[in-house]
């Protein structure tokens, strides 16, 4: 084992119950640790938000678990660089019809970019989050790979994490389960044993991202004119704002033919919203772009890869070549259902991260 007890580890603590026993495993193992609790969005800004990530609670929660492994914590506010960068570009992306997936950008900017500054600036050597995760490397390259948990794995997430960020990143979880670190925390007398797990973006008041662009955009609905819904080829109704749909929408459509359908393309230019059936959901792949690559340092040649094209998506084998302009064509090996403009897209070969995309241009 290295001599533990010489490096040290800013440890970001949401008040949860895994990055609490991920600061606790790592005191296990010898660290220096300082605990740090980011604050990343007003609390005045949705009252309705008043628990779960970046909440009054969670910061005492954080806190109290800091003192009770007797390690020093603070509370940082980023919440100006965390409107400029994730909440900004989820509004845009929206606004152009796309949809985004902001704990990605999180992730690159916020935990892997500010923090990871704050953390140089005091002097640490790695820092370390409660993802599900693990870090590897080979041959000069450093990558995620899944954890143990298939269900709670956070590497989809991951992917635009820079290899200097990577070479500077703990993930004490990756080799445990949920189950696990709940035991963990009770044994512990972690005060966060029993807190549930957060299930909605942390800045969307209500889990509903249309309040959020009322809020944001006062004027939104002065400026979104109502467009065409369009089925084969033809008008059948109205939208209200392009914004307000996502692909693979079927609730509030207000569109009666009989049979399910589904938003199945959001044109923003031409302010049109096209619906299908559900077989008109499936494509044969598409162009990511914004490319970050983990595992290798571009594709040499076309290579087969598992590819997620949402969080809880399992994954689809599919080919990947990468074209000139250095985005990355990618083809199904079946058509998969769902794919969305502005979603990440993830490539892996087994359990290892090769890096991933944003995905723009859909291929039929």
């Amino acid at each position: 084992m290295t001599d533990n007890n010489k490096k040290t580890v800013v440890v970001a603590m949401s008040g949860g119950v895994d990055s609490s026993v991920a600061a606790a495993l790592l005191k296990e193992q010898g660290y220096n640790l300082i605990g740090i609790t980011m604050k990343t969005w007003g609390f005045d800004d949705f009252p309705a938000k008043d628990s779960g990530c970046c909440s009054l609670e969670a910061i005492y929660n954080a806190r109290n678990v800091a003192n009770n492994l007797g390690i020093p914590h603070y509370t940082f506010d980023f919440t100006e660089k965390f409107n400029e960068t994730v909440i900004e570009n989820f509004i845009e992306e929206y606004m152009n019809g796309q949809t985004p997936n902001p704990c990605v950008l999180c992730n690159k900017t916020i935990k892997w970019g500010v923090l990871l500054d704050r953390a140089k600036e005091l002097g640490a050597d790695f820092i370390s989050t409660g993802h599900y995760a693990r870090v590897n490397n080979n041959a000069g390259r450093y990558y995620v790979s899944n954890s143990c948990d298939v269900k709670k794995d956070q590497t989809y997430a991951l992917w635009q994490v820079s290899q200097d960020a990577l070479s500077r990143t703990l993930f004490p979880l990756g080799d445990y389960t949920k189950p696990d670190i709940r035991k963990m925390a009770e044994s512990m007398g972690l005060k966060t044993a029993n807190e549930p797990d957060s299930q909605e973006i942390c800045f969307v008041p209500n889990n509903d991202y249309r309040e959020l662009l009322e809020v944001r955009v006062p004027d939104l609905k002065k400026r979104l004119d109502k467009g065409d819904i369009i089925y084969k080829d033809k008008k059948i109704g109205e939208h209200k704002g392009f914004p307000y749909y996502t692909i693979g929408q079927r609730r509030g459509l207000n569109l009666s033919l009989g049979k399910p359908i589904y938003v199945s393309k959001i044109d923003a230019e031409n302010n049109q919203v096209f619906v299908d059936d559900e077989t008109g959901l499936y494509k044969k792949g598409f162009i990511a772009r914004e490319i970050n690559f983990m595992k290798y340092d571009s594709l040499k040649e076309p290579m087969k890869a598992n590819v997620k094209v949402r969080y809880k998506d399992i994954g689809s084998l599919a080919t990947l070549k990468q074209l000139d302009n250095g985005t990355i064509e990618v083809i199904f090996d079946v058509p998969k259902k769902s794919i969305t403009p502005g979603q990440s897209a993830v490539f892996y070969e087994g359990d290892d991260v090769i890096g991933g995309g944003i995905i723009r241009d859909i291929l039929n």
